[in-house]
């Protein structure tokens, strides 16, 4: 079962889908976590009337990008990491993919949202996520569906749509990139 999800998994994000037992290994030990972009939503941006209470005003999942999530959520539950806590920004695209990954009820943090269209809040947000991956530290596995802005600021790498970055965070937020998702 386990070829079988890596197979797909490789078809919905790539060749760079690689299975790697030291990144879902460190994500078990519970002193790891995946700071993960939301699934592919086309667009950049959002429109000016953008309302994060607002779905129909924002850019969403696409189909591919709803598959691509479900295909995230076997391969991690494959690699015994289903029951991994969720944190999720308010942006619907986000919030999509925690569900469409159908692990744990995700939580929405404000620390995980956009500031791409007003970089005034950058520092306000990047704070809370450092708050949030504080307090994480050393408290099981989690997943944390966010931006590439977002996950930018904390890592200092990018990624594109459905990817990510697993980290061991400190007490104070700061991280240590441990390596990237999927690998």
């Amino acid at each position: 079962m386990k070829s079988f999800l890596l197979f797909l998994v490789t078809a919905l994000l790539g060749s760079s889908a690689l299975a790697s037992e030291d990144i879902f290994d460190a994500l078990r030990d519970g002193d790891h976590v995946l700071l993960l972009r939301h699934a592919i939503a086309p667009g950049f941006g959002d429109p000016p009337a953008f309302d994060v209470e607002d779905c129909s005003t924002q850019r969403n999942l696409s189909e591919e990008g709803r598959e691509q999530a479900r295909a995230i959520g076997e391969l991690l539950r494959a690699e015994d990491l289903g029951n991994a806590a969720v944190y999720t920004s308010y942006w619907c695209r986000c919030r999509d993919t925690a569900r469409e990954m159908a692990l744990t009820k995700p939580q929405p943090n404000p620390g995980l949202n956009s500031f791409f269209q007003n970089r005034a809040q950058r520092d306000e947000i990047v704070s809370e996520l450092r708050r949030l991956l504080g307090e994480l530290a050393g408290g099981g596995p989690a997943v944390l569906v966010t931006h590439q802005v977002n996950i930018r600021a904390a890592t200092g790498r990018g990624v594109r749509s459905g990817e990510g970055v697993v980290v061991r965070p400190d007490a104070d937020g700061s991280v240590s990139v441990i390596g990237a998702f999927p690998p």
